[in-house]
């Protein structure tokens, strides 16, 4: 599908409230093979929504580090986290450094799904997660952990007030950017 047709079926789903202040908008060359078309979601003619960032290595390293020294968040380690460890060392590490090397493990794989989620929004992506968005029920892109999903979902006519304010306690748990554009619909 174009990327105009898809545009005009995402616009239409707008809540009347939104339309005419957020867009969707992709930017990129025609010509020039060796530049992604970059896809971002505009709100009262600002970008909000462009994950574009040539940084994400120096990213992932830095929310790293941000989680490490987080005292509130708690990631949990099973004994199956210490058990992989174990084995993958041969037994050769003495326990009570096992469960910080799991709790590492941990540590690295959370922040690299957050860095995941927030990578680079291109065209195809944007066009995968549109179709997707479009062919299943509202319902499933409520629930979905793709940032996307969400955002198109929460901007949709289909979502009503009581159910905006049924998803307020879920919403704390959400990426910025979906609270972002949740915030948005309950104001308007």
């Amino acid at each position: 599908m174009n990327w105009n047709k898809l545009k005009q079926q995402l616009e239409s789903f707008l809540s009347p409230v939104l339309a005419g202040r957020v867009e969707y908008r992709a930017s990129g060359y025609r010509y020039s093979p060796d530049k992604s078309v970059q896809c971002y979601i505009v709100v009262d003619k600002k970008e909000v929504f462009n994950m574009k960032d040539d940084t994400t290595m120096i990213r992932w390293y830095q929310t790293e580090q941000e989680i490490k020294n987080d005292t509130s968040l708690e990631l949990m380690v099973t004994s199956d986290d210490i058990e992989r460890v174990r084995k993958e060392s041969g037994d050769k590490i003495p326990d009570e450094r096992i469960s910080v090397i799991a709790k590492n493990r941990k540590i690295a794989q959370y922040s690299k799904e957050l860095i995941n989620a927030q990578t680079q929004l291109c065209k195809t992506d944007f066009q995968k997660a549109a179709s997707v968005f479009l062919s299943e029920p509202i319902e499933r892109s409520l629930e979905s952990d793709d940032i996307l999903l969400n955002v198109l979902a929460l901007v949709d006519r289909r979502v009503g007030k009581k159910r905006l304010l049924a998803m307020e306690e879920e919403m704390h748990m959400k990426h910025p950017v979906v609270r972002y554009f949740y915030d948005l619909r309950r104001r308007a």
